[in-house]
């Protein structure tokens, strides 16, 4: 598991336990962010929170790798 899922994680939980820090986390995440976990987000990043519904599927599309990933490169595997 990644550092970053992880911190999802730890918020996600701290959000249904605490109602509170939940607002604040939908109001002002950077802060709550901060609170919770003592990790500064930078300016620059911003970070939008969302709360699901059971209706509702949000499907989060990365920045292309493009520029990363080599051309060279072969697939491995394919959908």
């Amino acid at each position: 598991m990644t550092t970053e899922a992880i911190f999802q994680t730890q918020l996600i939980q701290k959000a249904w336990e605490d109602p509170s820090f939940k607002a604040k986390l939908l109001s002002d995440p950077k802060s709550a962010i901060k609170e919770v976990l003592g990790v500064r987000i930078p300016d620059h990043i911003e970070i939008r929170t969302l709360e699901e519904n059971p209706n509702e599927l949000y499907l989060v599309i990365p920045p292309n790798p493009t520029g990363v990933i080599k051309s060279e490169a072969k697939e491995r595997a394919i959908w």
